[in-house]
């Protein structure tokens, strides 16, 4: 057996999925875990104790990146992975960044040019992405299956008030309870946009009105939906949905439509995967239903079941992808998590202009990066200064502290199951 690669994991609440994939997996060993919340840290230490692993464990991040490492695996809040990304190619390690690739446009060529600067590897966990059906239709778009693709949707409906305490830990300040409704895009569009294998470069946002019931109210938690309108590089167009509708259990869907036929998701009960084929007349044509098989690390032992069993492909595959070989191929770079992170960030100006159509740059160029490189425009004061913008077009009245008190509460007695409270 070769050198392991040795990596750590920046965030032990989201990023316990990979921590045990890599305590785990036989080409990788993890060898530090930074989080500032010391039950967590405790959490690690007994999971590597079990492992017969020696895992160091860090308070704050200034003692993690010091560590001796290859990697990291960015799985801090959603709103800062690219500002400490940049720290960590600095320090010379490679990156696998959660969902969202960054908060601003700054933010987001800042990334980009430290990767090209480095010429270390950065891949885009977005997990979705290798769930069975869209990585299937991933792959048979690229082998030409459905023609070229002209229409799509995809729909991520999660309703995440029962899990409310465990996810905000009743911070007022939490980026879930202040950022702007369309940044959480990539787990409806993502998949959308590595199946074509093209662009977005034009879309148009929007948001629906909030849920403000009274049992809302008493977790400050007023979900909404948000949706962008995407147009591809090819004039193929892309509904894209996602937000805390009422629904249980939620729904993730995907559809695409091509000149050739179509393929789709379950959705209630259906195959895994079903694809649509036109013949030689127009109008007839053939169903394929079926389960499909990831062959991917299909000699690993040891598999996360994580979101369908994806959280386990982007830790492999980012592993693959550092030793150079065949499965990390399917890693996401820092160009495509770009353009799937950048449809939320237009898609908001689009709502706050009316629901006019925006631009999407294309962050491969550095024209188009010279004109975004000092665009902070986002919802949290600290990072936009006077280019702040608000985080819906629904005021309302403030939420009292009394609510978030109560939340942390309930996260620190363990009580997250609000839903069975109200």
């Amino acid at each position: 057996m070769g050198k392991k690669v040795k990596i750590g994991v920046f965030g032990g609440g989201r990023g316990f999925t990979m921590i045990k994939q890599l305590l785990n997996h036989p080409d990788a060993e993890l060898v530090a875990v930074c989080d500032k919340y010391p039950p967590l840290l405790e959490k690690v230490r007994k999971a590597a104790e079990e492992a017969g692993a020696d895992v160091a464990l860090y308070p704050t991040f200034d003692e993690f990146i010091k560590h001796d490492m290859d990697a990291v695996v960015l799985a801090n809040y959603a709103h800062e992975h690219a500002v400490f990304g940049v720290r960590c190619l600095e320090a010379g390690k490679h990156i696998m960044s959660e969902v969202l690739p960054g908060e601003t446009p700054a933010q987001l060529v800042k990334l980009v040019e430290t990767v090209e600067k480095t010429g270390l590897i950065y891949s885009y966990a977005e997990n979705y992405c290798y769930m069975k059906a869209p990585f299937e239709m991933w792959k048979r778009y690229r082998e030409g299956a459905i023609g070229e693709i002209q229409y799509a949707e995809g729909e991520y409906i999660h309703d995440c008030s029962s899990i409310w305490p465990g996810i905000t830990y009743g911070e007022r300040d939490h980026w879930r309870n202040n950022m702007f409704p369309n940044f959480y895009c990539t787990h409806s569009c993502g998949p959308l946009i590595t199946i074509s294998g093209l662009r977005p470069v034009k879309v148009v946002g929007f948001e629906t009105n909030p849920n403000r019931s009274e049992k809302q109210m008493r977790i400050g938690m007023t979900p909404k939906a948000a949706i962008e309108m995407i147009t591809l590089e090819n004039g193929a167009v892309v509904k894209s949905i996602h937000g805390g509708l009422k629904m249980e259990p939620g729904s993730v869907n995907y559809q695409v439509y091509g000149t050739g036929g179509m393929m789709e998701s379950k959705r209630y009960g259906e195959a895994d995967f079903n694809m649509y084929l036109e013949g030689e007349k127009l109008c007839r044509g053939e169903w394929s239903k079926y389960s499909p098989v990831n062959d991917i690390g299909k000699d690993i032992p040891s598999k996360s079941t994580g979101h369908g069993g994806s959280d386990f492909y982007t830790t492999h595959c980012f592993i693959e992808k550092i030793l150079g070989r065949p499965d990390g191929d399917w890693c996401i770079d820092v160009y495509t998590a770009c353009d799937m992170g950048l449809c939320g960030i237009m898609a908001w100006r689009s709502v706050l202009d009316g629901n006019a159509p925006k631009e999407i740059p294309n962050f491969r160029l550095k024209a188009d990066r010279d004109r975004f490189r000092n665009d902070n425009i986002c919802t949290h004061r600290e990072v936009a200064g006077d280019s702040v913008v608000p985080r819906t077009t629904y005021p309302g009245p403030r939420v009292p502290d009394e609510v978030y008190e109560e939340v942390r509460k309930q996260w620190l007695t363990k009580d997250s199951a609000v839903s069975d409270l109200f």
